[in-house]
C-alpha cells in the first residue's frame, strides 16, 4: 500500500486512519472512493447530497500547477456540497496557511459555528476546522453539521471498534454548534 505511505508521510499521525480501516472502506463501502495518480491522491465519500473529502494530497513536485483546483472543480461539477476537515492555522507551520489559503481560493468557507474536537489514541484532544463549498451559497451551518455528523458516523467510525476499540468520532461528542 504505497499510497498509504504517501499519505502518512504528509498528514499528521493523529489524522491518519489505520491502513486496514482505509482498505476496508475502499473495498466495502460503495460510497468511498480512492483516486491515485503520480500527481495526486484523493480519498472521498460521495453521499446523495454531499461529498466528504477524507484525504487530498497533491504531489509536492507538482503543487502550484492547478492540479488540486482541477480536482476540486471536477468534484464541484457533481452539484453537491463538499465538506472537508482542515488543521487550524499554526503560525509556526507554513503548510497550515497554504492549505487554508488553497481551500479559500477555491471557494471553500470555514464553518465558523461548528466546533470539531477529536481525541487521538493517547486521549489528547485536538481541534479540526470544517470547511465546505456548496452550490447553494446560503446553506445553513446546521445542515453542514448534519452532513459532517453523517461523515463521522459512516466514514470515521466505519469498523472503528475493530481497529481502535472505540468509535473515534461519535458525532454527539465531537461536534457542537455554537449559537
Amino acid at each position: 500500500m504505497e499510497w498509504y505511505e504517501r499519505l502518512s508521510e504528509y498528514f499528521p499521525e493523529q489524522e491518519m486512519k489505520d491502513p486496514r480501516q482505509l482498505q476496508a472502506l475502499i473495498e466495502n463501502k460503495d460510497v468511498y472512493h480512492k483516486e491515485e495518480t503520480e500527481d495526486y491522491l484523493l480519498l472521498y465519500a460521495e453521499f446523495p447530497t454531499f461529498l466528504f473529502i477524507d484525504y487530498l494530497l497533491i504531489n509536492p513536485e507538482t503543487r502550484g500547477k492547478g492540479i488540486g483546483t482541477k480536482l476540486l472543480n471536477r468534484l464541484k461539477e457533481k452539484g453537491k456540497t463538499i465538506i472537508l476537515e482542515v488543521e487550524p492555522i499554526d503560525r509556526e507551520d507554513e503548510d497550515t496557511w497554504k492549505r487554508v489559503n488553497f481551500y479559500r481560493k477555491n471557494g471553500f468557507v470555514k464553518a465558523d459555528r461548528i466546533q470539531y474536537r477529536r481525541e487521538d489514541d493517547s486521549g489528547e484532544t485536538y481541534e479540526m476546522k470544517i470547511y465546505y463549498w456548496s452550490p447553494d451559497q446560503d446553506e445553513p451551518q446546521e445542515v453542514i453539521l448534519e452532513k459532517m455528523a453523517k461523515a463521522c458516523q459512516e466514514i470515521h467510525n466505519f469498523r472503528a471498534k475493530r481497529y481502535y476499540g472505540r468509535d473515534v468520532a461519535d458525532p454527539d461528542e465531537v461536534l457542537d454548534l455554537k449559537q
